[in-house]
């Protein structure tokens, strides 16, 4: 799916705990990207539930957004400055009510960033 994807544009991510081996080969655990001044990191598995958003903005340093993943459920939420984002799934949504997925309009020039889920079923 990776070839799949690339084929089309560009595409930054990280593995997942699910993921083939082959994959892990490919993309990293963690990483932070920068597109157009904004910069997000991204990690699957963001530990418990007690003090993730302290967690991840420490982890994080100097990021607009912090992307995880793991649980399936969609998450939106600003911890100071920082977005916290959970994109859920858009295929298997486990404990969610709903398939789910991030909607992000960014401008760092503007000092603009707003995220929201959107509910797919």
């Amino acid at each position: 799916m990776l070839h799949e994807l690339r084929a089309l544009g560009p595409v930054e991510g990280v593995y997942g705990n699910m993921d083939e081996p082959a994959l892990k080969e490919h993309l990293p655990e963690r990483r932070v990207v920068e597109v157009d001044g904004v910069r997000i990191g991204m990690v699957h598995i963001p530990g418990p539930r007690v003090g993730r958003e302290a967690r991840l903005a420490s982890s994080f340093p100097g990021c607009h957004a912090v992307v995880y993943g793991h649980t399936h459920e969609p998450a939106c939420s600003q911890h100071g400055d920082l977005w916290i984002l959970n994109p859920g799934s858009p295929t298997e949504r486990r404990r969610a009510p709903t398939r789910a997925m991030i909607w992000v309009e960014a401008e760092a020039e503007a000092g603009r960033f707003h995220a929201q889920v959107v509910h797919l079923s």
